[in-house]
């Protein structure tokens, strides 16, 4: 028996004839029936290609905010784990090169589920996987791909991502790709096809042909509604937050909001510190950098920006994550004393957009996520294993279980059911 299904069966006895909403409960004790219960998804999760290897993996409690012990101490079920490419030159040298790296981050995803942990996690790819998976015992990865930019110009490359198991894609990230304007072009007003270009106009009927989430989350508003008027199936933002809480291009606003209502879709509420509360975020950022900046200094190297990190090769980008761990390691004294002066972003400020947006467009149409290891995490979810700190901010406010279910992935599995009828539809069709 796994310990989620242990702790299950022992609360189980102890509150027999009791159930979340009991008075004899206290607040905390309902949230942890509530989170061991439902099934808890976070639908965008990076990773780096080094930690899925036979010495080094997800089976090791390793830095990374994500990996097995840490889903296991938080209760995060489903991981969804994503085929990144930055964005590069619109070349067929600049297409192929990302091709092999996308295909390289597929390989590893197999090679957690297949090779390295197949007794600890399995590969979903529909929403009865998902809770067949989770009836098991075993933790679940999903796959999506952020950018569309390793597709090329070739369509058959969607079926192909599907076959390994794609379930949602981004047509852009930050930076327009052959197929979409990203969210960048709105922070700089400079578009390359004002929405989306012929060939992703293509690929979002082969999304739908073959059962690909459309992920709105990195393209630009444009873009966005152009994308929502074209697809015959409801689309999702994977990390996303709102923009009339916090205006930065990366987060939707509420007439984005409501056509995705609209079309029947789910935006995933990302905890992201600069998309959440922007100033806030700054503040303490400057304050921590200044910490590591001066350790750095003594190394003879310097915290590098994120345009500096992006023109990293993957090893390169690698051995500078270990650097920092070091350095932030040495100056987590420091930092901590800092964290009692100067205010964080925390959950409270991540459900602040969750509520939101429930009020906006609906329970139905609201989810979860983190981008961890990606840039996401906020003061008191920073990795997987405090996902329960979620969960209980949610009840704080009143959520009953039957909500939290649906933020937790109940919504998410409903828009994968739906673009799967779609997608069995246009198939029969054709």
């Amino acid at each position: 028996m796994t310990l989620k299904n242990t702790v299950l069966a022992i609360t189980a006895i102890i509150l027999a004839g009791c159930n979340s909403t009991s008075p004899t409960l206290s607040l905390a004790e309902r949230a942890r029936v509530i989170h061991d219960k439902v099934i808890v998804l976070d639908t965008h999760n990076d990773f780096s290609n080094a930690n899925f290897s036979k010495d080094k993996n997800y089976t090791m409690r390793l830095k990374s905010q994500v990996n097995l012990p840490k889903m296991q101490e938080g209760g995060l079920d489903v991981s969804w784990l994503i085929v990144y490419t930055g964005q590069g030159e619109l070349t067929p040298e600049g297409y192929q090169a990302a091709h092999q790296k996308a295909l390289e981050k597929f390989a590893s995803i197999h090679r957690l589920t297949n090779e390295i942990a197949p007794d600890k996690i399995a590969l979903a790819l529909t929403s009865n996987d998902v809770r067949r998976i989770f009836k098991s015992g075993k933790k679940v990865a999903m796959i999506g791909v952020e950018n569309g930019y390793p597709i090329g110009t070739d369509i058959n490359n969607v079926k192909k991502f599907y076959d390994l198991g794609a379930r949602y894609m981004s047509l852009a990230h930050n930076g327009h790709s052959q197929l979409s304007d990203s969210n960048t072009g709105d922070a700089k007003q400079e578009w390359l096809h004002n929405g989306l270009s012929d060939l992703g106009r293509e690929v979002i009927k082969e999304m739908n042909k073959w059962g690909i989430m459309i992920d709105i989350s990195h393209p630009s508003k444009a873009a966005n509604i152009e994308m929502m008027k074209l697809s015959k199936a409801p689309v999702i933002a994977s990390h996303s937050a709102s923009r009339a809480m916090y205006d930065h291009s990366r987060n939707l606003d509420d007439e984005e909001l409501m056509l995705l209502k609209e079309n029947g879709g789910v935006v995933q509420t990302v905890a992201f510190r600069s998309y959440l509360n922007g100033e806030k975020s700054k503040v303490f950022a400057a304050a921590k950098t200044k910490i590591l900046q001066k350790i750095a200094e003594k190394e003879g190297k310097s915290i590098l920006t994120r345009a500096q990190r992006k023109a990293l090769s993957a090893d390169d980008l690698d051995k500078y994550w270990d650097f920092y761990d070091k350095i932030s390691q040495l100056g987590e004294p420091e930092i901590a004393k800092i964290s009692k002066k100067i205010q964080q972003v925390n959950v409270s400020d991540f459900v602040d957009h969750i509520d939101y947006m429930v009020n906006l467009i609906g329970i139905e149409h609201v989810g979860i996520s983190s981008d961890f290891d990606g840039g996401g995490g906020v003061l008191g979810w920073n990795d997987a294993s405090e996902t329960f700190n979620v969960t209980l901010e949610l009840v704080k406010r009143g959520y009953t279980e039957q909500q939290i279910e649906k933020l937790w992935g109940g919504n998410l599995l409903r828009v994968l059911d739906d673009v799967e009828k779609v997608a069995l539809t246009l198939r029969n069709k054709s």
